[in-house]
């Protein structure tokens, strides 16, 4: 069976995605097409590019993740340091060793650029907070003045994965016709800032929805989403830093929640992940482990009980609501654009 998949952002706990890729591999799911935000983006590239789930399993076993927020000179000034870097670069570590990593990684499987992958085979949300849009790329990013087939994948999965504050944003040079008398147009450059998709989508299960043609679909939409404990621990704000991080984790964790309730309960995987925080890059190989094996046995639940008859009947009845609604019913997230 071949299903669309869309993945959840999530940070380090992203290895319970892949676990739950792994368990519905193991019941015969192959993926069509995958979108994701942030760490769901980087999990989605590596399906398209042919990863399988016990391959992503091993890979990011093996792959030192606090690597990814190397520190550099501003950290050896202590909390000053992280200060200026804060006004300095907009983030406390760069983004770049994540960026390369995930080169080499899909590098090895032949792909470099969306050019490289067939057509939609894999989407990553972010965000433009210059101009407060909602951006899926690689489509998107022809507003820039750039071709969608020549931007890297690995560089749209950094821009979806860009946690505000915690990683640098991506400023892009948007390119801009200028037209002048008697002379050809001129393209002027303007820095934009993107980053992660999780303000403005984090869980982006609509952007199948919205191309559906037909209900219910020839191949079903599966999301996959990693869930918190059911009641919560406050969490500790002891200044800016850490009321960012919460005010980040809230927009992500809340943004999508009334899409999900009422569309979505049913075709979608949800992984506990309270084992670990969404920026614990010094997690431990145990937490690592454990977080695979709660997305193996949720995808085992999930894909042991479904069946494309009662898919059909629950996409067919949401279908009928909201043609009933006059079509009001939108995803909360969806691109304004669209």
């Amino acid at each position: 069976m071949r299903i669309n998949g869309v993945f959840q952002g999530g940070g380090v706990k992203g290895i319970g995605l892949v676990g739950a890729v792994y368990a519905a591999e193991q019941r015969g799911v192959a993926f069509h097409q995958t979108a994701g935000t942030s760490v769901g983006a980087l999990v989605a590239a590596l399906i398209a590019a042919g990863y399988n789930g016990y391959e992503m399993r091993d890979l990011l076993m093996e792959t030192d993740i606090k690597a990814f927020v190397r520190p550099d000179w501003y950290h050896r000034l202590s909390v000053v340091g992280q200060g200026i870097r804060l006004l300095v670069k907009k983030g406390l570590y760069s983004p770049e060793p994540m960026e390369r990593w995930l080169e080499k990684v899909l590098a090895e499987k032949g792909i470099r650029t969306f050019g490289d992958l067939p057509q939609h085979a894999f989407r990553a949300i972010a965000s433009d907070i210059s101009q407060g849009k909602l951006l899926v790329l690689p489509d998107d990013i022809a507003k820039y003045g750039y071709d969608p087939d020549q931007l890297s994948v690995a560089r749209a999965v950094r821009m979806s994965a860009s946690i505000p504050y915690f990683f640098d944003p991506y400023i892009i040079k948007q390119k801009q016709r200028k037209k002048q008398k008697g002379k050809e147009d001129k393209r002027t450059n303007e820095s934009l800032y993107i980053v992660d998709g999780g303000i403005l989508s984090n869980y982006p299960l609509w952007i199948f929805d919205r191309e559906m043609k037909e209900c219910p679909p020839r191949i079903p939409t599966i999301g996959f989403q990693l869930v918190g404990s059911k009641h919560p621990e406050p969490r500790q704000i002891n200044g800016p830093i850490s009321m960012l991080s919460a005010l980040f984790a809230t927009m992500s964790a809340a943004h999508d929640e009334r899409y999900i309730e009422r569309h979505s309960r049913f075709r979608t995987v949800k992984i506990p992940s309270h084992m670990a925080n969404s920026t614990e890059f010094h997690i431990s190989k145990e937490k690592l482990n454990e977080l695979f094996r709660s997305g193996v046995r949720a995808g085992d639940e999930f894909f042991s009980k479904w069946s494309y008859s009662g898919y059909s009947h629950e996409m067919t009845q949401w279908w009928q609501e909201k043609n009933a609604a006059g079509g009001r019913e939108k995803p909360v997230s969806a691109d304004p654009d669209q």
